[in-house]
């Protein structure tokens, strides 16, 4: 049984009460689009256990989680034609964690923003689009086998 914080943001999308834009699921993990994206394809992988940060969550579950980073990685690269990407994780508000249940940030890049020298601004996404290219990233998970 999932253990869920109904006043959780991210628990309403795991329970889908909220429109999103899933591009990973399986019984432990949720990965969908960000709807305020530092960048274009800007993903977020949570546990569907309701954990407020990683120091809460089994040890085991961590691994698990940052396994399944490369290979949603990979998918979303591909995807958007990115040239690399930031893997981070916020824990607590001094850290700058703005929704209190674990996430990993999958932020693509883009080879024109070095020269720029900067980090991209947020945004505020159109779901529908959204969820057109999250389609586009699950469909490139499903193709591209775990990494082992």
């Amino acid at each position: 049984m999932q253990s869920t914080n109904e006043k959780c943001i991210f628990c309403k999308i795991i329970n889908k009460t909220i429109p999103n834009a899933i591009i990973y699921e399986d019984d432990i993990f949720l990965a969908f689009l960000d709807r305020y994206p530092i960048n274009y394809g800007h993903s977020l992988l949570i546990p569907k256990d309701h954990f407020d940060t990683i120091l809460e969550m089994p040890t085991n579950l961590v691994g698990k989680m940052y396994t399944l980073v490369p290979r949603i990685s990979k998918a979303i690269i591909t995807t958007i034609d990115g040239n690399g990407f930031n893997v981070s994780q916020n824990n607590g508000r001094s850290a700058n964690q703005i929704i209190p249940h674990v996430h990993v940030h999958i932020v693509p890049r883009f080879s024109i923003e070095k020269v720029k020298g900067q980090w991209p601004m947020r945004k505020i996404a159109n779901i529908e689009e959204l969820k057109n290219l999250a389609e586009k990233i699950a469909e490139n998970i499903k193709i591209n086998k775990p990494i082992q």
